[in-house]
């Protein structure tokens, strides 16, 4: 897991929006979808629900967001 990965889930689980946490970051979406896929991978667990057009967060990703506030 790595800092920038992080900083990823974070900015997608304000925006819940994939493609508008990339441009924030100045980042292409898929290298956003790729570390997140990656920290899903280092941590076990899904973090998002995606589903076409609509992005969510699952009780995992719930979890990790109160974890860092």
């Amino acid at each position: 897991m790595e800092l920038k990965q992080l900083e990823y889930f974070l900015k997608v689980a304000e925006q819940l929006n994939f493609s508008r946490a990339a441009e924030s970051l100045y980042i292409s979406q898929p290298a956003m979808s790729y570390q997140i896929a990656e920290l899903e991978r280092a941590l076990g667990a899904v973090l998002f629900v995606r589903a076409r057009r609509k992005v969510s967060l699952t009780p995992g990703g719930g979890a990790l967001m109160v974890l860092h506030r």
